[in-house]
């Protein structure tokens, strides 16, 4: 089994304390064909000793002092998987034949209060990314290489978060942030929802059929803790609130377990969606698409933000897109759009009201955008969108550096008091480029 990097093995495994949880595995298994056959279920720990079985097609399994899965920077054994082994025996005609079927299972709860967003019952702050499935060479079609680069540069950036911006990721890049411990806020490509007609209700019927696809394939993800409905939906029209109630209600009877948010850059006042979702996730860029070039207001803006959706919705937040486009290698003194400079200093003003905001109830901040992508062509868009922290070639501008910073500064804020990770709490990263 791949355990991903700055997994510890050996003797230093079998020296882990053990950890006083009772761990349950609900599983419910379907099989089409004959109905003559006998189902057993063993659920095995990393060393492949089994911990607990079961018989049939659905049940509970109780697994004592259990090894919780962790987010990778949050526990000095992140990301632990078990193996559910599933046996499947029938009778045929050239006698009993057995099959098997495996598949990694993370033990770990999320929960959200008024300000804080839990995961095992302790205060996870998203520290991460937006990305897309895009590069210069495949575009979107999936790439092994690339995508080993990329989670590389998320432990090298410090990033525990990202979001699958603005539709679901392959199934191997989930499979991936269940070995690596990184967290992800699943999304649907509910994108575009921006005219009274996408309110209707074969949209809305399409999208319930929508979140069902997507729950049925990603809800045995332990690195998945919250499902985003939709990303900047018009949802100060009079359908929306209707719409999201429908759709959010869906969700959670499908999956009980998880959070429902939807991504906004709606008014607080006006937003009849929001009312609905359990952590308000909010998409602003001030000093990019207005107030051109005046970072000095920033911060008076993003922090009035802020205050007026929790005292209007005393719900955690998370920023979920803020950042400024730049051409690598344009420099300018005072900072100009476009520049380095610029992306920098904006991202840096933005830092300031977080770090207030995040010791009352904002619990996350996601640059847009990981890398540079390709969009269609318009007058604005210098050869796609240029908000990356890394070109589309994934090599790294001025911004990546600040928020790798910022990123280990934020990790290391809730680590550095455990011994087996006081190294990490000297410099910045534990990696290299």
């Amino acid at each position: 089994m791949d355990r991903g990097p700055g997994h510890k093995s050996g003797a230093e495994d079998r020296q882990r304390p053990l950890l006083r949880h009772r761990g349950l595995v609900n599983y419910q298994i379907v099989v089409q064909g004959s109905e003559h056959f006998q189902l057993e279920v063993c659920l095995l720990d990393e060393e492949g000793t089994v911990v607990a079985k079961g018989t049939g097609g659905r049940g509970q399994l109780q697994v004592p002092s259990a090894h919780l899965w962790w987010p990778y920077l949050m526990h000095e054994y992140p990301a632990y998987l078990y193996s559910l082994e599933v046996k499947l025996t029938a009778q045929t005609a050239a006698g009993f034949v057995s099959d098997f079927y495996t598949l990694p299972v993370g033990i770990r709860t999320v929960a959200v209060t008024q300000s804080q967003f839990l995961i095992n019952g302790k205060p996870f702050y998203f520290h991460g990314v937006n990305k897309h499935e895009d590069a210069d060479i495949r575009g979107k079609g999936f790439d092994w290489p690339l995508l080993v680069k990329d989670f590389n540069l998320l432990r090298w950036l410090g990033a525990n978060a990202f979001r699958t911006s603005h539709y679901p990721y392959a199934e191997e890049v989930m499979q991936l942030c269940d070995r690596y411990g990184i967290v992800v806020i699943d999304e649907s490509p509910g994108v575009g929802i921006v005219l009274a007609q996408s309110y209707s209700n074969v949209s809305l019927q399409h999208h319930l059929e929508v979140m069902e696809e997507m729950v049925r394939r990603d809800k045995n993800h332990p690195s998945v803790v919250m499902w985003s409905v939709a990303n900047e939906p018009a949802s100060f029209l009079k359908p929306a609130g209707y719409y999201f109630k429908t759709l959010i209600a869906h969700t959670k009877a499908l999956d009980p377990s998880r959070p429902v948010t939807f991504v906004t850059n709606s008014n607080y006042e006006a937003d009849l969606g929001v009312p609905y979702v359990d952590v308000i996730c909010v998409n602003s860029y001030y000093s990019w698409y207005h107030d051109y070039g005046h970072m000095e207001v920033i911060q008076l803006q993003l922090a009035t933000q802020f205050e007026s959706w929790y005292k209007t919705y005393q719900k955690p937040i998370i920023q979920s897109e803020y950042g400024a486009e730049t051409i690598t290698g344009f420099h300018e003194d005072p900072p100009l759009m476009f520049s380095e400079e610029y992306q920098k200093g904006l991202l840096e003003q933005y830092h300031v009201v977080l770090d207030q905001k995040r010791k009352e109830y904002v619990v996350g901040e996601l640059i847009w955008n990981f890398a540079d992508f390709m969009t269609d062509q318009s007058p604005q868009r210098p050869i796609g969108n240029r908000k990356g922290i890394f070109t589309r070639q994934r090599q790294p501008k001025s911004a990546a550096f600040l928020l790798r910073e910022r990123y280990w500064k934020l990790a290391n804020e809730t680590k550095c008091h455990r011994s087996a990770v006081k190294s990490q709490c000297v410099g910045n990263s534990p990696f290299t480029f």
